[in-house]
């Protein structure tokens, strides 16, 4: 019975609840709690999440899936209080984008690279 006291007042012995993420854009989250059953797995439950999300079953299961941050294979069995998070693709290699922030800010005016004393070379 210790899982209906994490799940919540609603669950029953046979059920657990996950919450569930998803960000269809930028600075956009959807979060829902979804209940399902014991000893379910990832892969059985999308289209759960999807219904409590509102979100077409195609468009999540094309997404990369993880557990609190962490990505996991479809097979893994979930377990009470998990959140089950979607991740979109990254449309900028955090790499590039760095580099490009660097270029406009230049040199000077750049964290570490910042002059520290006068007379002193960047990064020094």
């Amino acid at each position: 019975m210790p899982n209906a006291a994490i799940a919540g007042p609603n669950a029953t012995a046979e059920s657990i609840t996950v919450d569930v993420l998803y960000s269809p854009g930028p600075r956009v989250v959807q979060q829902s709690p979804v209940q399902l059953p014991v000893g379910c797995q990832l892969g059985q439950a999308l289209p759960a999440l999807a219904q409590a999300l509102g979100v077409p079953l195609a468009n999540l299961a094309a997404l990369d899936v993880g557990i609190w941050g962490l990505r996991c294979p479809k097979d893994r069995v979930l377990m009470a209080g998990e959140r089950i998070e979607f991740y979109r693709p990254l449309r900028v290699d955090p790499k590039v984008a760095r580099r490009e922030r660097f270029v406009r800010q230049g040199a000077k005016s750049a964290g570490l690279f910042a002059k520290k004393r006068p007379g002193a070379k960047a990064g020094y």
